[in-house]
């Protein structure tokens, strides 16, 4: 018998840090007892939300807000998105992802946005058959502190 997949919003401090393990395939940098502190200072600044899927066990995470721009409106914008490594290929980040896009309509979002890495090449196919488009070059740069 297959496992209930279910999705849902980490609230509490216990499904946050339940995430962990996952998001740190994406983002190895994170420690784990720092993680659900930065979670929840970018939920109280950024309105920032940590969503799950669950099919016995956490196997897709993904990072996310709903913000405005002056150029095209509402936007859902996509911060993470990581299957967990045995869950690839298996329909759950497809499963999230379009979660993600009935929060984004619920919320009256005119878009849904999210940067990738230019060589995470298996990613943005993923992206692409999902009907979005590369629109735009993100730029960035370090910023040294206290020279």
């Amino acid at each position: 018998m297959t496992p209930p997949i279910t999705i849902a919003l980490a609230g509490t401090d216990a499904e946050i840090a339940a995430c962990f393990d996952v998001m740190a395939l994406l983002r190895p940098h994170l420690g784990r007892e720092e993680f659900v502190a930065r979670v929840r200072r970018l939920e109280a600044e950024t309105g920032f939300r940590l969503a799950y899927l669950d099919a016995d066990g956490i196997k897709c995470v993904a990072g996310f807000r709903v913000s405005e721009w002056l150029a095209g409106g509402r936007y859902l914008e996509i911060e993470d998105l990581v299957s967990a490594a045995e869950a690839r290929s298996r329909g759950h980040g497809g499963m999230l992802f379009d979660w993600l896009v009935g929060r984004a309509e619920a919320a009256g979002c005119d878009h849904l946005r999210l940067v990738s890495r230019v060589t995470r090449t298996e990613a943005h196919a993923f992206y692409r058959r999902k009907g979005m488009e590369a629109e735009a070059y993100y730029f960035s740069m370090r910023i040294a502190h206290g020279s």
